[in-house]
């Protein structure tokens, strides 16, 4: 429970007397009678000591993803934080900044977005990336709106692959239709996998995009080169979605492929599950349509003594100079989160990245083996795709019955894949991470074999 003070019959009458009202229930004057609610019939009032064990005891019929052998995923992903990264968070100078409106005196805040920036363009393989995007979500439909951008308008069709995650899609329906651009969705062959060819015949030479994810929402890895060469033989931009960036640390970002834009979800660097959030999006480009780019863009200059510093290079937003031409209407900042994932990575490094990553996908291997082997009424949905820690998982009943008989069993086995809809059979997204240990793959192991 979060500790919370509230205000005293003193602090009341102050407030009251500083608005110039009698009673709390003139403050709430213009609510309608009809919609407002005399009193609540709660109990009696309790103090703080009893009422936290109160809570504690009810919190204890949750099955914690801390607490029990947890394989949730499906966009959402644990992994290590190391301590330094709430120690630097929870600095002041940090922790109670907003956004950059003067610049020129946040020193300290455009260097975390020059690092982060930095960061992103060396894990997507592009040359710029700018900072200030809510989550994997909107990224994602700033690089859609960005693509229609780039090529003036002319091309209202954008092509979207079927397995980039549900969620994002369904932002994006809700931006498409008020900007005027079509969406045609392409659903994944019998591999799980985009078809180039289908990709080619959606585009049809008059989109301006082909948007797609990898690893997809089913945990595939796509051919990136070849649906790169589909999409530009289309005359459309290529658009890379990354839902799980931990993969970053072993596959090469899009740019390596020719992607024009990598885009995606950073909570996997540093920042914990939540209730929804929050998260953090991530946005890379080629330098040669930077103008085009949502957001901002910190970039490092000397001072007028010769010293380094950091200055708000494009601000392309509604609430700077721009106004109505602005590219983006993002209006806030996730500052906060981008300097946990510019710690995040700054403390894991290069090289523990890749190792985090080989971890990753070494668990992932061993448990789909081991789910081969188990045999009966499991199976892997495509067995013959590559992957990288996260698969669909077919078994005795829908995902959403497997789901709740494996948590009796005390385990956290997954999320039902039809939660969302899609073409996509009916099992369990099973995900695994560094922090699955061995006793983690024997419990859901030994959970699966109990019900064959």
């Amino acid at each position: 429970m979060h500790p919370w003070v509230g205000a005293g019959l003193e602090d009341r009458r102050n407030i009251l007397a500083e608005l110039g009202l009698n009673s709390i229930d003139d403050l709430f004057a213009s609510i309608p009678a009809a919609v407002s609610i005399d009193r609540l019939e709660l109990p009696p009032a309790r103090d703080e000591e009893s009422i936290k064990l109160a809570l504690a005891k009810l919190s204890t019929a949750n099955l914690s993803m801390d607490c029990a052998p947890c394989f949730l995923g499906a966009g959402v992903y644990r992994h290590l934080r190391p301590a330094v990264v709430d120690a630097v968070l929870s600095r002041a100078e940090f922790f109670t900044s907003y956004t950059p409106y003067q610049p020129e005196i946040s020193q300290g805040t455009l260097q975390v977005i020059f690092e982060f920036q930095t960061l992103v363009t060396r894990l997507t393989g592009l040359e710029v990336a700018n900072a200030s995007l809510y989550d994997g979500a909107t990224a994602f439909v700033e690089a859609v709106l960005f693509t229609h951008r780039v090529l003036r308008g002319k091309r209202e069709l954008a092509v979207v692959a079927e397995t980039v995650h549900p969620m994002y899609r369904r932002v994006l329906a809700t931006y498409a239709g008020a900007a005027g651009i079509e969406v045609v969705v392409v659903p994944p062959g019998a591999d799980g996998r985009l078809d180039p060819q289908a990709v080619r015949a959606a585009a049809d030479g008059r989109a301006c995009c082909v948007a797609l994810q990898s690893p997809n929402f089913l945990g595939v890895v796509e051919d990136l080169p070849a649906l790169a060469a589909a999409a530009h033989e289309a005359g459309a931009l290529a658009v890379e979605v990354v839902t799980e960036a931990a993969s970053l640390g072993l596959l090469a970002g899009g740019g390596a492929f020719g992607f024009d834009v990598v885009c995606g979800e950073a909570q996997s660097f540093g920042v914990a599950p939540g209730f929804g959030g929050p998260h953090l999006g991530f946005f890379a480009c080629a330098e040669k349509q930077v103008r085009q780019l949502p957001g901002r863009l910190v970039g490092e200059t000397v001072d007028s003594e010769g010293r380094r510093a950091f200055c708000l290079t494009l601000s392309t937003r509604e609430q700077h100079i721009r106004r109505a031409k602005a590219t983006s209407n993002i209006c806030t900042n996730q500052g906060l989160m981008a300097l946990a994932a510019t710690v995040w990575l700054e403390a894991v490094g290069g090289r523990g990245l890749a190792e985090l990553a080989a971890s990753c996908l070494a668990r992932s291997a061993e448990l789909k083996r081991r789910i081969a082997a188990l045999g009966g009424p499991w199976r892997l949905a495509y067995p013959a795709s590559p992957s990288f820690n996260e698969f669909l998982l077919l078994g005795p009943g829908t995902g959403g019955e497997l789901a709740a008989r494996l948590a009796r069993e005390g385990v956290l086995a997954g999320v039902p894949s039809s939660l969302w809809g899609g073409s996509w059979p009916d099992g369990l997204l099973v995900a695994t991470t560094e922090l699955n240990s061995a006793a983690d793959l024997d419990a859901l192991v030994a959970a699966l074999g109990r019900l064959t």
